[in-house]
Formats: structure tokens, sequence, C-alpha cells
């Protein structure tokens, strides 16, 4: 029986009305953690916006958390983006409010009510990423680093399946990435599914996984001696 999380099937990604990958087939099984590797404008970014649906999939299969990509209606889209967790690579923190309210938020949006069910949420994904002292800052009060890890508990807080995290260590510091990368290993470790778009190749040495490039308009899987 398969586990298949997440699987395109001769898909064609656009950038705008351009074509820029073709002929794209992914697997991915529960509990894998997967690269995407390759050169700025090779396509990765729309790749990964394709999968969390902000880019239509116009040609070819694919399906996501038990969605099917190509059917998926404007309505379908936020209870998608529920089982699966984002991050980004510029943290996207609300500016305005502390931690606290910035996980409190996702959770509103997300359909939660209950005061006391948010509080232990918040609290138990911010001790997960070592963030829980820091449960009252705002994002400006802490560190890239910091505010990345909140970054990866507000993608836990649903509880996801999936984590598809998209330069996640673009602007941090080598040490920095080496933290929030401990961060990812020990969530996927923990039966989390992560597929991870990174141009940082010391991380794929130090964390080897499955790797696959985009390049010349394809993408193909990659040992970790090519790269």
């Amino acid at each position: 029986m398969s586990t298949s999380i997440l699987k395109l099937q001769n898909a064609t990604i656009y950038q705008e009305n351009n074509a820029i990958l073709s002929n794209v087939t992914i697997d991915v099984e529960k509990g894998e953690f997967l690269y995407l590797i390759g050169k700025t404008g090779s396509g990765k970014s729309s790749l990964m916006k394709t999968l969390y649906a902000d880019l239509d999939l116009k040609d070819g299969e694919g399906s996501i958390v038990d969605y099917n990509l190509r059917s998926l209606k404007e309505s379908d889209i936020p209870y998608l983006r529920r089982k699966i967790g984002i991050v980004f690579q510029d943290f996207k923190l609300l500016p305005d409010r502390n931690i606290f309210d910035n996980l409190h938020f996702v959770l509103k949006a997300t359909g939660w009510e209950n005061e006391t069910e948010m509080s232990n949420r918040i609290n138990d994904v911010l001790e997960r990423v070592g963030m829980l002292q820091h449960i009252q800052k705002m994002p400006h009060q802490i560190s890239g680093g910091e505010q990345q890890r909140v970054a990866i508990a507000r993608a836990l807080l649903n509880d996801p399946v999936l984590i598809l995290a998209d330069e996640p260590t673009g602007n941090l510091d080598p040490q920095t990435s080496v933290e929030v990368m401990e961060v990812l290993q020990a969530i996927n470790q923990n039966g989390r599914t992560i597929v991870m778009a990174t141009h940082d190749y010391a991380l794929l040495l130090k964390y080897p996984a499955k790797t696959l490039k985009c390049d010349e308009g394809k993408v193909f899987e990659v040992v970790q001696k090519t790269i």
C-alpha cells in the first residue's frame, strides 16, 4: 500500500505564463526528508508555490495530503493549508504583535475557538522549538534564527503531516542555519515529512537526504557526490 504524501506526474510548473519546469515527476513518502536544490531562477520557489496552491497546476497530475492539485477549488485551499505547514525564508511574522499573539492569530484563522486549548497548543509548539521563554517578546526583540524557530512553531500549530520549507535558512548565518536544521531534523525524526528548498549545500553534506535538483527546465534526483 502506497504511503505517498506528495505526488506529481508529468507536471509543468509555470512562473507567470512561462513554463519553467516540465515533465516533473516526484513521489514523496510519509516520513521522508527531501531537499530541493537549484540555482536562483531554476524554478524551486515556483514548484514550492505550486505545492501549497499559490500557483495553479495547469498541466500534468498532482496530489498533496489527499488533495488533487488539478481540481483544487479556491474554497479548498484553506483546508489544504491546515494539513501542511509552510516555513518561509523571511519568517513572515506579524511585526505588531508578540510571539504568542502571532501564533494565536493563526489558530483563530484556522478555526480554533477554545482559548485554553489555543494557549496550550501555542505553549507546546514553542517549547518544542526552544522558544517558550520568548513567548511575550515582539519579533524585533529576538534574533533572525529565533524568529525562524517561531516560524517553524507556527507551521506545527495544526499538527501537519507535511512541512514545506522554502529556503528556511536563506537569511541566516551558518551557525544559526545549523541550529534551525537541528530543529527540522528533530521534527522529521518525530514522523513529519519535510520538503526543503535550499541553496545551502553545506547543510546537504551535514544532513544528507534524498535530493532533487531543478536545472535547465527539469527536475531530477542527484546523489550527494555530484552536488
